[in-house]
């Protein structure tokens, strides 16, 4: 397989970077006769599955999944299946420090020794936290996979956690929380999740409350790694210039004892139910206004998942730096554009495992607001009634392309083989991906759309000078249609 549209998920997750640190069959007639034939089918098939992405399961239930391009660099990972979504209320933020203690030193690595380390070999060590998953990654040439991949095994299996550095990067956090604080699209969104997902382990943040970063210990940290750091919720994934025999050799010698079972019952995915809801934060002295709005969408692997996509890309996304005018394949980038609404809007489609959000984030002049929400949700109106078929036939194409064009590299394509495990199982090849897209048409998108949108009660969030956003029971009174 060769992409995914899982990278195209918006992921709201907190990057600790250290740098340095169907088978398809010729339909023609035979004409050059049967050997030709089975030729072609088979060099068809051939095709379809260049470079392919190999799989194996290690007798702990760890995964170990590869596609080697040749290059003579590789990016190597392990995509781990816990985020903050199973923290609960007095430990939330810890899988997030975690992922900071990692580059801190190790039982046979100092936190210089490994900084040389990875300096010398000119790679770089990179980390993230999301809401479902926590991810250790390496990029490298292809010659130093092996110690690749000791250094990532050292690090989740034998990090020191020692008391100094942990009071250390208590303090970092901290900053970064600060720093966040200046991201209003940060805030925005996690404002977004409070609301929709209120009082429950998705509304909370991924860097957890402040007090919580004060508190937390080393016990905290020692007792989430035995809880979740499990052979069966981890993938090993690699792209680039990997050997899959390797890798496997590899993975049995440095992951070959991590345990696969636990002391009681595996901790059950906490269960997020969706409110339809509101958070304001009124502040005047703001110069404009950072507003969400968005619907309960579906799950990864959810049927629905590709139209909502697909409506998605339909909505698109603009700013003033755009030119376009008329010309613009959004319907309301064009009413943006030609009516001044909005400084800039992004359509997201947010997924989990068994739900998402899809929606709107827009930024707004105080005075444009009013009519800034009243076209979004007049284009979201008209996705569930009368959407042209050559419309979805381009955003079909548009969804495509970005597919393609955000897999340019061993490093995304590495993200990509992680995330599809954990959240399929396999990694979906691109000719069925494509065969599901193409399959999608406007009577598809009207009734997805009216399914998930038509008579919903959205989840709003907004910051800023936001007087002039209609009160809730309009907003929700424009998530349908009165005709006569």
């Amino acid at each position: 397989m060769a992409a995914s549209f899982a990278c195209l998920l918006k992921t709201f997750g907190r990057k600790a970077v250290w740098k340095g640190l169907t088978n398809s069959r010729y339909t023609g007639k035979p004409i050059f006769g049967i050997n030709r034939w089975r030729s072609i089918q088979a060099a068809s098939q051939v095709v379809l599955n260049v470079p392919e992405t190999k799989l194996t399961s290690l007798e702990n239930g760890l995964r170990v999944a590869s596609e080697d391009s040749g290059l003579t660099t590789c990016t190597v990972g392990l995509w781990i299946d816990a985020g903050s979504r199973y923290e609960n209320e007095k430990n939330n933020g810890t899988a997030h420090f975690l992922e900071h203690m990692a580059f801190k030193g190790t039982k046979k690595r100092s936190q210089l020794d490994l900084e040389l380390e990875i300096e010398n070999m000119g790679a770089h060590l990179n980390a993230y936290t999301s809401r479902e998953q926590t991810v250790y990654y390496a990029k490298a040439f292809s010659k130093d996979l092996p110690r690749a991949v000791e250094i990532l095994a050292d690090i989740i299996q034998n990090s020191t956690l020692g008391e100094a550095e942990i009071e250390r990067e208590r303090g970092v956090i901290l900053r970064e929380m600060q720093e966040v604080e200046t991201n209003l699209q940060e805030v925005v969104f996690d404002y977004l999740h409070a609301t929709a997902y209120q009082s429950t382990a998705l509304g909370r943040t991924i860097l957890g409350p402040t007090e919580n970063i004060k508190s937390i210990n080393r016990n905290d940290l020692v007792e989430y790694i035995t809880t979740h750091y499990k052979g069966p919720r981890i993938v090993l994934a690699a792209a680039g210039g990997v050997s899959h025999s390797e890798l496997i050799d590899l993975a049995k010698y440095h992951f070959g004892n991590l345990p696969s079972t636990y002391k009681g019952d595996a901790p059950a995915l906490p269960l997020c139910r969706f409110t339809g809801s509101e958070i304001r934060v009124r502040d005047d002295k703001m110069p404009l206004a950072h507003i969400a709005i968005s619907i309960e969408a579906v799950g990864w692997s959810h049927p629905d998942t590709i139209p909502l996509m697909v409506a998605n890309t339909l909505i698109g996304n603009w700013d003033r730096s755009f030119g376009g005018g008329v010309n613009l394949s959004s319907k309301l980038a064009q009413m943006a554009c030609q009516g001044n609404l909005c400084h800039s809007f992004q359509s997201f489609n947010t997924c989990y495992t068994d739900t998402g959000l899809w929606g709107l984030y827009m930024v707004c002049e105080p005075n444009t607001i009013e009519d800034m929400m009243h076209f979004t949700q007049r284009e979201w109106m008209r996705l569930c009634t009368s959407v042209t078929e050559s419309e979805v036939v381009r955003a079909k194409n548009l969804l495509k392309t970005n597919m393609l064009l955000q897999l340019d590299g061993s490093t995304p394509i590495c993200e990509d083989i992680g995330r599809q495990m954990l959240c399929y199982g396999r990694r979906i090849p691109l000719p069925e991906l494509e065969a599901r897209i193409e399959a999608i048409n406007s009577k598809t998108i009207r009734e997805v759309c009216s399914k998930y949108i038509y008579d919903k009660c959205p989840a709003i969030a907004a910051v800023g000078p936001i007087e002039q956003l209609p009160d809730y029971n309009r907003i929700r009174s424009g998530m349908y249609w009165l005709r006569t």
